[in-house]
């Protein structure tokens, strides 16, 4: 599978993306999953701006990069996934893509029920989500950096 990591991250593509988990990882495409960037010319250039130079982008709807994941498009690239949400994750799964690990990283714009870190709140549906993913057997991770410790996620 190509995918080698994916990140649950409301900012999409920024710094510590771009620079930090992009390099670390030696990724050589960022995937990003959503459905309103991928019908944005806006949000589509915003995100190639910060996409590093010699990194490849696709910006996709979550049936279009369940479709292109199952076909083995990717094959012998390295991809960083990135999702917005934790119920877009559950949707790209529903969708028949095998996932067995995800990352929480920056989810904080939202009305938070559960703090998990500085940077980390989930909202109530965030939290049934992921309640959701962990009952299909999939790890979830925090770690904001790729040095960080990477703690499982308990709810």
């Amino acid at each position: 599978m190509s995918l080698i990591h994916v990140r649950i991250d409301d900012r999409l593509i920024h710094g510590q993306v771009a620079m930090i988990w992009t390099h670390s990882l030696g990724a050589t495409r960022i995937m990003v999953v959503d459905d309103e960037a991928s019908r944005s010319d806006l949000i589509k250039m915003s995100l190639k701006l910060a996409t590093p130079n010699g990194i490849s982008l696709s910006v996709l709807t979550v049936q279009k990069a369940a479709e292109r994941i199952k076909q083995g498009v990717y094959e012998g690239q390295r991809v960083l996934l990135i999702i917005k949400t934790p119920g877009k994750l559950i949707e790209l799964i529903q969708q028949g893509v095998s996932i067995t690990e995800a990352n929480l990283g920056n989810l904080s714009s939202k009305p938070t029920e559960l703090e998990l870190s500085e940077r980390l709140s989930l909202s109530s549906k965030d939290v049934t989500d992921c309640k959701v993913l962990m009952s299909k057997g999939i790890l979830l991770t925090k770690r904001l950096l790729p040095t960080d410790e990477n703690q499982a996620i308990a709810l």
